[in-house]
């Protein structure tokens, strides 16, 4: 059977969402995994969306909680709001409860990336922050550590992501992931579901 994988993320101008389908070319790549690609509902208002100047929203499935526990592994992505996930995707946690009482989600690895507007803006904050979700619920955190190579040591180019995860800088919005940055956001693709699938046949 099958090990599946679901990506699941928000978005607010595609950054991530550019992120999720580069992780999941990554993920793709194992053989005998099945992989997914799901959003969170959106909180804002489409006239609140549209002040912002938020693009309008991909035809990616939405998920609600009661479909996290089809999934043998995850790797969740959001923005960074203030050093911490988006209100979007907590809310989104927040309704899993039901799920953390029966502990649905315990033992199931997962993985975090993310965007920041800034390079001071929280990408190591984010996935720290994030991780006390997956703890409640069991989770083990899988990080990429530095198992993508010498591009994790970049010194001279702005690059996102770190050993939590996969990342991006948004800054005003018009700056798009780099290569450099989609390749590592393949590698966790590639390197979380290599793990997921190996946790499966231990079973």
């Amino acid at each position: 059977m099958a090990t599946k994988v679901y990506i699941v993320y928000y978005s607010t101008y595609g950054h991530v969402e550019k992120l999720a389908h580069e992780i999941k070319k990554g993920a793709d790549c194992v053989e005998g995994v099945e992989v997914k690609l799901w959003q969170v509902p959106e909180t804002l208002s489409a006239e609140i969306l549209g002040k912002m100047g938020a693009p309008q929203k991909s035809d990616v499935p939405i998920i609600t909680p009661h479909e996290l526990p089809e999934a043998d592994a995850f790797i969740f992505g959001f923005p960074t709001r203030f050093g911490m996930m988006a209100a979007q995707f907590k809310a989104f946690m927040d309704a899993t409860g039901s799920l953390w009482g029966a502990q649905k989600l315990a033992g199931k690895p997962a993985g975090i990336f993310y965007s920041t507007g800034s390079q001071g803006g929280g990408q190591e904050t984010t996935p720290l922050t994030a991780i006390t979700q997956l703890v409640h619920h069991g989770m083990i955190f899988v990080p990429i550590g530095y198992t993508a190579g010498a591009g994790m040591f970049e010194m001279e180019k702005v690059k996102g992501g770190s050993p939590y995860g996969a990342g991006t800088f948004a800054g005003d919005g018009s700056r798009q992931p780099t290569e450099l940055e989609l390749q590592i956001a393949f590698h966790q693709g590639k390197y979380i579901a290599g793990i997921a699938k190996k946790l499966k046949g231990s079973e």
